[in-house]
């Protein structure tokens, strides 16, 4: 399968299965407006995808949403397989994505560095 093709399988993923984020955990006690889907990757064959997810909260709310994730992941698959033609639908796994998290971490401290100069030199002139 083409490179291209596989991209646009893992876009189309990504869309249905934020979309029906809504719907498959409607009245769930995780509210679904907490999760961002950031990637799918499916295999090759695309019998297989995982679906990365950030979720917005502390790190218990995050492990719980991941286990209601799991568990409604039967249901993503019956929307894929109703919303997409594909010759399979690909069994969903879930995993956490922390790279929001990473980066925020990488932005504090570029906050904390000092100004640079135009020469390279860090800046030492007091800020008025």
């Amino acid at each position: 399968m083409g490179v291209d093709r596989l991209e646009r399988v893992n876009s189309l993923l990504k869309r249905v299965i934020a979309e029906g984020m809504f719907q498959v955990m409607q009245g769930d006690s995780v509210s679904p407006g907490l999760f961002t889907v950031m990637n799918v990757h499916c295999g090759k064959d695309l019998r297989d995808a995982t679906v990365s997810v950030s979720v917005f909260g502390d790190d218990d709310l995050k492990k719980t949403a991941l286990q209601h994730l799991k568990h409604h992941a039967r249901d993503f698959q019956a929307l894929i397989n109703r919303q997409v033609r594909l010759k399979f639908t690909p069994r969903l796994m879930f995993k956490l994505d922390l790279s929001l998290e990473k980066g925020d971490e990488v932005l504090a401290i570029l906050n904390t560095l000092p100004p640079v100069k135009d020469d390279g030199e860090p800046d030492s002139a007091p800020n008025a």
